[in-house]
């Protein structure tokens, strides 16, 4: 009797697990790995920053360092200059953000700072949209200090991610260096 039961177990279980199988790779894979990665970056530093207090916002390790102030605001200017060249939606920003030097926007007030940073976070995701695979190879123009040059817009998918891990790190060691924990350290809710 227990043979039975093993051999009707035996051939239903990979029956079974056929049927959870996906149907065939998914659509877009690298685009959906980008998106879902810049994603989960982009959540995970909107709420570090939102967890930090004002006072902590002019906090540098070393006068060498960046403050958490000068990060937040450097951060919104990068997701911008990066989810811009996703397609053709482009953000249009008030004056103040683009000709106030960044020293000065770094000592804005917090509640400013998270605005602007989660007001570029919503850019982003909107911008993400717009891609798919087979507009990673499409080439793009970037110009900077009065030189152009072209690139696959990969290049600027891929920097996006890197730039936003890179950031997190950051405040990451910033956050553990005064006390508090990195929203990827805090205990995760129980299923």
């Amino acid at each position: 009797m227990k043979t039975t039961k093993f051999l009707m177990l035996a051939l239903a279980l990979p029956m079974g697990m056929e049927a959870q199988a996906p149907a065939g790779p998914p659509k877009d894979p690298v685009t959906a790995a980008f998106r879902a990665r810049t994603t989960a970056l982009r959540r995970n530093l909107v709420q570090a920053f939102d967890s930090i207090p004002e006072s902590k916002f002019g906090y540098k390790p070393t006068p060498a360092q960046l403050t958490i102030g000068y990060i937040a605001q450097h951060l919104a200017s990068d997701n911008y200059l990066f989810c811009n060249n996703f397609g053709d939606l482009k953000a249009t920003l008030p004056e103040s953000d683009t000709s106030t030097p960044d020293t000065v926007r770094a000592k804005w007030p917090r509640d400013t700072l998270l605005a602007k940073l989660k007001a570029s976070v919503a850019f982003c995701d909107q911008a993400m949209g717009q891609l798919d695979d087979t507009k990673l190879g499409e080439m793009i123009t970037m110009s900077a200090g009065g030189q152009s040059r072209s690139l696959p817009r990969a290049n600027m998918v891929l920097g996006h991610a890197l730039d936003l891990a890179d950031h997190y790190s950051q405040m990451a060691n910033y956050m553990r260096l005064n006390g508090m924990l990195p929203p990827t350290a805090l205990p995760r809710p129980a299923r």
